[in-house]
C-alpha cells in the first residue's frame, strides 16, 4: 500500500493549451496546507473572477478536506464548474456542501426595548430592596428602644472610628484643595469687574451649602462605603454570616443599624470639618491673590453666609452617610461566595452611592431653593 505524503504543501498549476486556460490542482489540500500557502486562495478567487478558465482538474489532489473543499466551494460561487476533473471520494465533499443551504446574512439589529426592560426590572428590584432594608431598619430601631441594653454600642463605636476619624485626613487634603482652586479660579473672574470683595460670597455659599457636604459625601461613599461593601462580602465569602444566622444574631442588628448609625452621625461632622478645609484654603488663595486678610475674610463671613445654610448642609449630609451605608449594605448581601462578585458588587456600590448622592443634592437644591439666601 502507497503511504500518503501529508507534508506535501497544495500546489496550482495554470496552463495555456490552444487559447484555452486550465488550473490543475495538486498535493495535500486541508486546512493545514492552506495556512501555510495563504496566497493559493487569492490566486483562485482571481482566475474565477477573471472567467477565462476552462478546465479545472484535481485528480493529482492526494487529500482534501472539509475546509479545503469549502474555500473551494465558495470560490467557484457555490457551484460547481464546467470542465471539473476530480476523483469520486472528493465528489462527495462538494455534493455535502450542495446540499446544504445556507441561511441569507442578516444585519445584526440591536434590540433597545429589552435592555431597556431589563435594566428598569433591576433597577426596579434593587430599589424594593432597599426599601425593604430600610423598614428593617425602623423595626430595629423600635425594638433597641425598648431593649437599650441590647444596643450594638462596640460595632458602632468601630465604625464611627474607621469610617470617620480615619478619613479626616483625606478630607481635609481634598477640601483644602478644592477651596484653594475655586478661590483662584473665581479671582481671575472678580478682578475683571473689580468685585473682587465678593470672593467671600462665593467661597462661603458654594462651600458650605453645596461643595463640602457633596465633596465629603462621594469622598466618604468611595472609601467608607466600598470597606462596608467589601467587608461583609468577606464574611460572605468566609462563611461568617451563615455562622451569624446559625447562632441567631441578626445580620440587620449586628452589620446595618451600626454602619447606617455610624454614618448618619458622623456624616456631619466630616462635612463641617470639610467645610472648614475648603474655607481655610480658600483664604489662602484670596489673601495671595485678592489681598484680602484673613481677619477680613473671618468678619464678613457670618453676614454673606445666612446660618440656614448651615443647617441645610448639616442636614443633606446625614441623609447622605444614611443613603451610603444603606446602598453599601444593600450591595455588601448581595455578593455570592466568589471573588468575582466581590469585585463586582464593591464597583457597583461605590457607583450607586455617588449616583444617589448627586441625585439627593439635586433634590435639596430644589426643594430649599429660596431658604438662606442673603
Amino acid at each position: 500500500m502507497t503511504e500518503l505524503n501529508l507534508e506535501v504543501t497544495p500546489t496550482l498549476d495554470v496552463l495555456d493549451q490552444d487559447g484555452e486556460r486550465s488550473v490543475q490542482l495538486s498535493g495535500v489540500w486541508n486546512l493545514r496546507g492552506l495556512t501555510a500557502e495563504p496566497a493559493l486562495t487569492q490566486k483562485i478567487t482571481r482566475l474565477v473572477n477573471d472567467n477565462k478558465v476552462k478546465h479545472w482538474d484535481m485528480q493529482n489532489v492526494e487529500v482534501l478536506d472539509n475546509a479545503a473543499a469549502l474555500m473551494l466551494w465558495q470560490a467557484w460561487g457555490n457551484r460547481l464548474p464546467d470542465g471539473l476533473q476530480l476523483r469520486p471520494e472528493h465528489q462527495r465533499l462538494f455534493e455535502r456542501w450542495q446540499e446544504q443551504v445556507l441561511p441569507p446574512l442578516r444585519a445584526a439589529k440591536i434590540q433597545f426595548w429589552p435592555i431597556l426592560q431589563k435594566l428598569l426590572k433591576d433597577f426596579w428590584l434593587q430599589l424594593v430592596d432597599v426599601v425593604f432594608l430600610l423598614g428593617q431598619l425602623f423595626l430595629d430601631i423600635s425594638y433597641l428602644l425598648r431593649h437599650p441594653s441590647e444596643i450594638p454600642w462596640a460595632e458602632i463605636s468601630i465604625t464611627i472610628y474607621e469610617s470617620g476619624v480615619r478619613a479626616l485626613g483625606i478630607t481635609a487634603l481634598v477640601g483644602f484643595l478644592i477651596g484653594i482652586v475655586l478661590s483662584y479660579l473665581s479671582a481671575l473672574q472678580l478682578k475683571i469687574f473689580g468685585a473682587e470683595i465678593y470672593i467671600i460670597d462665593i467661597l462661603g455659599l458654594s462651600i458650605i451649602r453645596e461643595l463640602g457636604p457633596l465633596l465629603a459625601a462621594i469622598l466618604v461613599a468611595g472609601r467608607s462605603g466600598s470597606a462596608m461593601t467589601a467587608q461583609i462580602g468577606i464574611m460572605r465569602v468566609t462563611e461568617e454570616l451563615d455562622a451569624l444566622s446559625a447562632m441567631g444574631i441578626s445580620h440587620s442588628v449586628r452589620i446595618i443599624l451600626p454602619n447606617v448609625a455610624a454614618l448618619t452621625l458622623i456624616m456631619p461632622l466630616i462635612s463641617i470639618w470639610t467645610d472648614a478645609a475648603a474655607l481655610i484654603g480658600g483664604m489662602f488663595s484670596a489673601q495671595n491673590t485678592l489681598d484680602i486678610s484673613y481677619q477680613q475674610f473671618f468678619f464678613k463671613l457670618p453676614d454673606v453666609v445666612p446660618l440656614a445654610n448651615v443647617f441645610i448642609g448639616i442636614g443633606k449630609s446625614a441623609v447622605f452617610g444614611l443613603m451610603i451605608a444603606l446602598i453599601a449594605c444593600h450591595f455588601g448581601f448581595r455578593i455570592k461566595p466568589n471573588t468575582e462578585s466581590l469585585g463586582n458588587e464593591t464597583t457597583n456600590s461605590v457607583v450607586a452611592a455617588i449616583t444617589v448622592v448627586i441625585m439627593i443634592d439635586a433634590v435639596f437644591a430644589i426643594l430649599f431653593m429660596g431658604v438662606g439666601m442673603p
